[in-house]
């Protein structure tokens, strides 16, 4: 019984996480999908970019939401498990169900997650953001960032919160990693800066867009 209460609450926290907030409101908006422009991320930068300010902070706020609403079922019972969630929840973020497999970077959705089971996870995600932003090299700033929290959440919220930052993790780096399409050359390179920089061209000049 308690397996199949696992799965079943893995896969609904999946498919909340699945909800295309972002889509949605370019689409809705300005008529824009997200799959076509740009990067071709469905993401809260795609549409600020395609819809502006206060499209772009509904749908942010949105799926910071659906993160928290993915655990708060088992946060109190069984807060392991709810740590999983989050990961299935980013997972479902990054590889919509309904955008056939397309999807954003899921740090909104951590950030909500996290907000719920261990708030510091939360904070350490925005820090990475806003330095990142500062210097001008986002992707670096969130990478440096997502590669504490394991360790940061460990010592704020001990079993629980290394599982929930590695839950978080994985799904955000492997699609950093994969990325919209696969590389067409010099692939160890490209993988290694999406990782880093999150883009195929390594560290850019200040202020490049994002591929």
């Amino acid at each position: 019984m308690e397996a199949l209460i696992a799965a079943v609450y893995l896969i609904g926290a999946y498919l909340i996480g699945s909800i295309p907030f972002s889509y949605l409101t370019a689409r809705i908006v300005s008529g824009t999908d997200l799959r076509r422009v740009g990067s071709g991320t469905v993401s809260g930068t795609g549409v600020g970019s395609e819809s502006g300010f206060w499209p772009m902070a509904l749908a942010g706020i949105l799926d910071i939401g659906k993160g928290a609403a993915a655990v708060i079922p088992m946060t109190s019972e069984r807060p392991m498990l709810a740590a999983v969630g989050a990961g299935a929840a980013v997972a479902g973020h990054n590889w919509s169900l309904s955008l056939g497999g397309a999807g954003g970077r899921g740090i909104s959705t951590a950030g909500g997650a996290m907000a719920v089971l261990a708030w510091p996870g939360t904070l350490v995600l925005a820090l990475g953001l806003a330095i990142g932003r500062l210097c001008r090299q986002t992707g670096l700033g969130s990478f440096i960032s997502q590669a504490a929290l394991p360790g940061v959440l460990a010592v704020t919220d001990g079993g629980m919160g290394a599982v929930l930052g590695g839950a978080v993790l994985v799904p955000m780096w492997l699609k950093r990693v994969l990325g919209n399409g696969p590389p067409t050359e010099q692939r160890g390179r490209v993988y290694a800066s999406r990782l880093l920089f999150d883009n195929d061209e390594g560290w850019r000049r200040p202020g490049a867009p994002p591929v």
